[in-house]
């Protein structure tokens, strides 16, 4: 397998591109499948202590590295902390931050917002997950001295932050997407270059036995799509 290396300057060099078409009924098939299973997924704030497999996250952040990028810049960093000190370091600094925010720096209408959520300033998720992982988007390349722009950044890292919750949740896992404003602790705390800002905060693990969701309802197809 071929190591990455930046692709500045190089002349375009296309391969072919034929993928086997999947026959339309089990296309059909697959699809409602996918459907079904994507429409059982929930953000849980509540992890069991059972271990899991460590090979099922590094499949999904595999996966979350296939995604397309800006120039395929590939613009993320995937931080799997693992020392229990480090993940008590990140709790308390996040939970310090998430005070201040419900405190009054959210402002009423986002507090509102999240009210139906359940939400607070407690993050016990961060150290009683099996799993921490932190994803960090790459603003720019250090290439020794040298610093290219990356593009699409945002985007780019979102996407890819999808379809690790997609892997994740295909695999039998629960994650949540955690973002505590601001994080520029989490550099610091796990000691990334001055080129990575933090995207999100991600625990990983199986559903608690007496885990609770937010009894909320999707939007449905007629509701977030315009036919033109």
């Amino acid at each position: 397998m071929d190591t990455w290396s930046p692709i500045h300057d190089r002349p375009y060099s296309p391969v072919p591109y034929r993928p086997e078409r999947m026959p339309v009924d089990e296309s059909l098939r697959v699809a409602a499948e996918l459907r079904d299973r994507m429409r059982e997924r929930r953000t849980v704030r509540a992890f069991a202590a059972d271990p899991v497999p460590e090979q099922l996250v590094l499949d999904a952040i595999a996966v979350a590295a296939t995604a397309p990028s800006g120039a395929h810049q590939q613009p993320w960093t995937f931080v799997l902390v693992r020392d229990p000190e480090v993940r008590a370091r990140i709790r308390v600094a996040a939970e310090e931050e998430e005070r201040v925010s419900y405190d009054g720096r959210l402002g009423a209408e986002w507090l509102s917002a999240l009210r139906p959520l359940g939400t607070d300033m407690h993050k016990p998720h961060i150290t009683d997950a099996p799993f921490l992982l932190v994803v960090f988007q790459q603003r720019f390349f250090l290439d020794g001295d040298e610093q290219h722009k990356h593009y699409y950044v945002d985007e780019s890292v979102g996407i890819a932050v999808g379809m690790l919750l997609t892997a994740l949740h295909l695999s039998g896992l629960a994650a949540l997407t955690h973002t505590p404003s601001p994080m520029r602790f989490l550099s610091e705390v796990l000691g990334r270059p001055r080129n990575e800002k933090a995207f999100a905060v991600i625990p990983i693990g199986y559903p608690a036995e007496d885990a609770v969701v937010p009894d909320l309802v999707r939007k449905d197809l007629t509701q977030v799509i315009v036919e033109v």
